[in-house]
């Protein structure tokens, strides 16, 4: 299937039904008094992450999403039926954001996670609601309300916790397809991949992580060139990122001076990006000879400035890929505790103030020898 990462649709929710206006004229009731029921309430519009559902595409074609109206009241004491709400399944990890104003409606980030798009308009009331014992015959009724409308563009940033950079045909895919079950297509020549691939990375039987490859980018993406950063956003959701630099560029390439134009790109497209932690991957160290791979290495880290973590692979033998794998774990790892650590300290702080808040002298406590 296609991958489609980016839609714009529009939200109509249903409109309330009118209240009505009606008397009870049964037999043998001759001051049976107002009987005009409520209308029902519009139908609303939900957006539902699904983790089955993998792309945008449903909603490429199909634009224009509307609830029903509810149904107006009627006499007898009789209220409207409610419209039914319409459920708008959509991948986890879509950002919607409103057309108009650019606002940012809802991140999908969990499956199951329920947010409200447009919601239906209340119904109308009837004149039952407006006896009182001065206006015993009310002839007073409302009208339903509309429901909301949006235009919304959807935007697909799929989950990973690695992202993998680099210019096209560096090997990100053969990387992804040796540490991962993802089978992206490899070939010898550019731009290969042409939309993002995820692939769930197994160190161990409970023990594993996912990482994301986007298509390659080249100097000057920011202005188009290539398929341009499109699929940049892809990258914003990892916690890590990997350069991997093609070592033995067979059309001679400085090695060098593309590492720098990636880098360029990437903080043109978007700073926090750029600030993200990224290592640098070394890759096809299998096509330069043993005896010029610490050179090779040695001189590349010095000319790019490099003074973060460097890894030396060759992803088509799987040379140094486990190494790498485990230590991107173990990273993964401890930012997660470290996360969980700052998402608890409030609530410790708070526990701690109770402990401190303890009157000794308040009877329910007491000290048992």
């Amino acid at each position: 299937m296609k991958f489609i990462d980016e839609a714009k649709i529009e939200v109509i929710a249903g409109d309330g039904g009118n209240g009505v206006a009606s008397f009870c004229r049964e037999k043998f009731r001759p001051f049976g008094g107002p009987d005009g029921g409520d209308g029902g309430k519009g139908g609303s519009i939900w957006a539902v992450a699904d983790r089955n559902i993998n792309t945008l595409v449903d909603y490429r074609f199909s634009k224009l999403h509307k609830a029903r109206n509810g149904e107006n009241g009627r006499g007898s004491d009789c209220y409207g039926k409610g419209a039914d709400d319409i459920m708008l399944r959509m991948p986890v990890g879509t950002l919607i954001i409103d057309q108009n104003d650019g606002e940012i409606v809802a991140d999908l980030t969990e499956h199951g996670q329920q947010v409200l798009l447009a919601k239906g308009g209340e119904g109308g009331w009837g004149n039952i609601h407006f006896k009182t014992s001065t206006n015993r015959a009310p002839r007073q009724k409302t009208e339903g309300k509309e429901g909301e409308r949006r235009e919304l563009r959807l935007e697909l940033k799929v989950l990973a916790d690695v992202g993998l950079l680099g210019m096209p045909n560096a090997g990100k895919s053969t990387f992804i397809s040796a540490v991962s079950n993802a089978r992206p297509k490899i070939a010898d020549y550019p731009f290969t991949t042409l939309h993002p691939n995820l692939g769930m990375v197994r160190v161990s039987h409970e023990k594993s992580f996912v990482i994301a490859d986007i298509p390659g980018l080249i100097e000057g993406a920011a202005e188009g060139a290539g398929l341009g950063i499109q699929f940049l956003r892809h990258l914003q959701r990892t916690r890590l990122l990997l350069h991997i630099v093609d070592l033995a560029p067979f059309d001679n390439v400085d090695p060098v001076k593309e590492a720098k134009a990636i880098v360029k790109e990437l903080q043109k497209y978007d700073e926090s990006l750029y600030d993200k932690p990224r290592w640098l991957v070394l890759n096809k160290l299998d096509m330069v000879p043993e005896g010029e791979r610490k050179k090779r290495v040695k001189d590349f880290v010095k000319k790019f400035g490099w003074k973060g973590p460097a890894y030396e692979i060759s992803a088509l033998t799987r040379e140094g890929c486990e190494e790498l794998v485990q230590d991107i774990y173990n990273y993964l790892a401890e930012q997660k505790q470290m996360e969980q650590r700052v998402e608890a300290a409030p609530q410790m702080e708070e526990a701690a103030r109770g402990i401190n808040s303890i009157d000794p002298d308040d009877p329910r406590f007491k000290i048992i020898d």
